[in-house]
Order: structure tokens, then sequence, then C-alpha cells
């Protein structure tokens, strides 16, 4: 390296030095410090601007929304159905000599049950009158939060978990509970009576799927768990289940379930969505 690049090379150093500090203008980054102030002032006017006008467009917008019922719904025109032990595929499948195969789907319908037993639902919810759909319309005033109707663990009967806490899963004749979808201020029914079916989707397998037992008794849902308000506004409510108990079903098979909504309000056999009003799983027990 010569004596021109050597001096060309310590100008750049000496001038960068400036420019970070120039001890004769007193200048930081090329701006005094009257400077830097008011360019921070100014930023810090700008962007306070912009957090109040974003926050007050919050606020009046907030003054629109209901707390506790949604604006917009996006409203099913049929609810869905789903089952409990839940997994991702609907597929009930475990052995019965292997515990740790069944154990997870007995308590998940532990946890999913808890909140229908006796004792909470009697401090908690009401007692209605079966046969009657549940109204509890504001007029006028905030009725706020909504009575909920009582559905009580031991309907559940030999489904409930408190005389077989295994659910039938030990000895091979497991219960699965089939609940239908909240859908806010539908009057599932059309006041009728109304209940859920379950059968093998194909008809071929029946024989094998064997007897299947329903609590309550033939499935019914009562008017009296509908309508539903909301989360915000029905805190306690506990929607209506059905539990279903395969009594001889064939081992060492693959069972495919279909459940359905038998209501005059509600339409079953849509082909384009195969969760609307029914519902469909697979269960299977396995003896060595």
């Amino acid at each position: 390296m010569n004596k021109k690049e050597k001096k060309s090379c310590g100008q750049v150093v000496q001038e960068w030095k400036e420019f970070v500090w120039n001890p004769r203008t007193h200048q930081f980054m090329g701006r005094t410090g009257s400077s830097w102030a008011l360019i921070l002032l100014f930023y810090l006017v700008f962007y306070g601007f912009l957090t109040a006008l974003f926050s007050l467009t919050m606020w009046v917008l907030l003054q629109t929304v209901d707390p506790f019922i949604p604006k917009y719904q996006d409203r099913l025109s049929i609810p869905g159905m789903m089952i409990r032990p839940k997994t991702e595929a609907l597929d009930i499948t475990y052995n019965l000599t292997d515990t740790e195969s069944w154990d997870n789907y007995v308590k998940m319908l532990n946890n999913f049950l808890e909140a229908y037993n006796d004792s909470r639902q009697a401090a908690m919810n009401k007692v209605c009158l079966p046969g009657h759909y549940n109204e509890q319309p504001d007029n006028g005033v905030l009725n706020y939060p909504k009575r909920a109707c009582q559905f009580n663990r031991t309907v559940l009967r030999d489904c409930s978990g408190l005389n077989d806490t295994t659910y039938g899963y030990q000895e091979g004749r497991p219960c699965i509970l089939v609940k239908m979808n909240r859908v806010i201020n539908f009057y599932a029914g059309a006041n009728q009576p109304m209940n859920i079916s379950c059968m093998a989707k194909k008809e071929e397998d029946a024989q094998k799927l064997g007897e299947i037992v329903m609590f309550p008794a033939n499935g019914n849902i009562d008017l009296m768990y509908f309508p539903y308000y909301g989360k915000k506004v029905h805190v306690n409510y506990t929607q209506p289940v059905v539990a279903v108990k395969f009594l001889n079903l064939t081992f060492n098979y693959d069972h495919h379930v279909e459940c359905k909504m038998n209501a005059a309000n509600i339409v079953a056999n849509d082909e384009r969505d195969k969760f609307a009003g029914r519902v469909a799983f697979k269960i299977r027990v396995d003896k060595d």
C-alpha cells in the first residue's frame, strides 16, 4: 500500500469520526443537540396523535358492540353435531387388555361430565318445565345473566360414570356421548319432540354392531334446553347430551356409526355437509 492510499484511508477514518462527533461544531451524527431535540419532539407528537386517533376510533366502534351477543354471527342454518370423547379423526379404538389404550377416553368423559354433576346443577341451574322452551326475553330491560335448565348427570344412568367409573370401556361395552353444537337463539325442534338416533352406516354391518341402548330413553332431547342465548349471557348453560352404549358389538372389527338429529327444523341428509345435523365416527374394540 503506497502513501497516497494510506492517506486516503486515514482521511476516511477521520471523516467518519467527525461525522459521529464533531468537537468543533458539537454535532452528533450530523445534527446539533437542538436539532435532535426538535426532530424527536416532532415524532413524539406525530405518533402520539396517531395513537390517540386509533384509540378514539376503537372506542367509538366498541360502543356499537353488544358485550353479550355477537353483532355478526356466522349462523348455520343446520346445527352440527359432535361426540365425546373427541378424537382428531373421530376414531375410538382401544384394546380391552391394554388399560392405557382406553384410560384417556375415560378421563375425557370425566372432564366433560364434571359440569353435569347433580350437586353443581342444583346449585347453579333451575328446574324447568319439560316440553316447553325456556324463553327469557329482555322486555326492554336486560335480563342478564339468564338462568339455564338443569341437565343432571344421573340422567345418563349406565353412561354417567357414577356406578361404572370406566363407562363400560373395561368390559367392551363402551359409552359415547353425542351432543348438538350450540347456536344462539335457535329453537331446535320447532316446538315438536325431537331425538337423536344412532345406527351402523351400512345396513349389512348392523348385526355386527349389535344392540344399542340410549340415555335418556330413545335419545330424547327436551325443548327446555333451548334457546341458547350465548356464552356470556347463559353463563351456566350445559347443553343436553345423549349417551349411546354399545352392548355387544363385534370385537376386532371397525364399526362405522352415524348419529343424527331427528327434528322438524333440522335436515340431516345434506351430502354437502357431513356434520349438519349428524356425526359419523368409528369405534373398534380389540380383544386378544
